[in-house]
């Protein structure tokens, strides 16, 4: 009979920078979330794939989605339901505000333990910070191996896991002890779309406060004491311990002194024939400012 994994998937809801338009920034320098759509990560959604593979070679193996952000950040667990995760934990704690790579690690890293998982695996890094630090960071704070750029699990066993890693020349092929936490690379396989029968299971999936919302509201609800699986667990700094001086801005050893909003503009244009004079006279010009050698 094949082992049972727990798996653990660390995503994070994050605004689209790739479509940013000319109100993303405000005027203090800093990224305007409201003007940007939320989305899943998209690193985090290779990891996601990473995952449900695992649990489609061995049957009865657990998928969980854990994500740390405000009230409306579980729309990424739901998102994870969709396409095969079986639970979810959002961390929202007002305690958990202002963190930056370290704070949020060990908030993670304090959920992680309670969850207690054989694998861990998360996108390299996150769109709207580019740090790549929070998943080698939770590794360190738990002890426990990491492989980072993973392309693609080729081997998982009861006690080890073969990782194939994509590199800046190459690729590498790696093992390791579990538990293990694993950063996905782009160039991993993309996350497989959402299934019908799990939105229609999952839609109404919701967290104790988007409950008392959906309340107030008059919405329809279906009730998590006959649905539990509908239930989506929120997580406060009470709920997974630690020194409270290590979370938030009060954890977080990165001050921000100064934040320039830097926008490129073309100081003139050439228009050029497909003529042997024009194409002497630009190759001329750029060997003469060193842009070509």
């Amino acid at each position: 009979m094949s082992k049972e994994f727990k798996i653990v998937v660390l995503a994070k809801q994050v605004p689209d920078t790739r479509n940013v338009g000319k109100d993303a920034m405000t005027p203090e320098g800093t990224v305007n979330r409201a003007a940007l759509p939320a989305i899943f990560n998209p690193e985090d959604m290779n990891a996601l794939e990473q995952a449900l593979r695992i649990k489609d070679k061995f049957p009865g193996s657990k998928v969980l989605i854990l994500t740390m952000g405000p009230f409306r950040a579980a729309e990424i667990i739901r998102e994870g339901y969709f396409r095969g995760a079986d639970g979810g934990v959002l961390l929202t704690d007002r305690r958990f505000a202002g963190a930056d790579t370290l704070a949020t690690s060990f908030a993670i890293s304090q959920a992680v333990k309670k969850m207690n998982p054989d694998i861990i695996v998360s996108g390299r890094q996150a769109i709207d910070g580019d740090t790549a630090q929070v998943g080698p960071q939770v590794a360190e704070k738990m002890n426990i191996p990491q492989i980072t750029y993973a392309e693609e699990i080729t081997g998982l066993s009861d006690n080890r896991i073969t990782v194939r890693r994509r590199l800046e020349r190459g690729v590498e092929v790696v093992s390791s002890t579990l538990p293990c936490l694993i950063t996905v690379h782009a160039t991993a396989a993309p996350c497989r779309p959402r299934n019908a029968k799990c939105v229609l299971k999952y839609k109404y999936s919701r967290t104790i406060h988007e409950e008392q919302d959906a309340a107030n509201a008059g919405k329809y609800l279906l009730s998590a004491d006959e649905k539990p699986y509908l239930k989506i667990q929120e997580w406060t700094v009470d709920d997974v311990g630690g020194d409270e001086n290590c979370y938030g801005f009060a954890g977080s050893p990165t001050k921000v002194k100064k934040i320039e909003n830097i926008v490129f503009k073309a100081k003139e244009a050439k228009k050029l024939t497909g003529s042997d004079a024009d194409v002497d006279s630009l190759i001329s010009e750029l060997m003469a400012n060193h842009e070509i050698g």
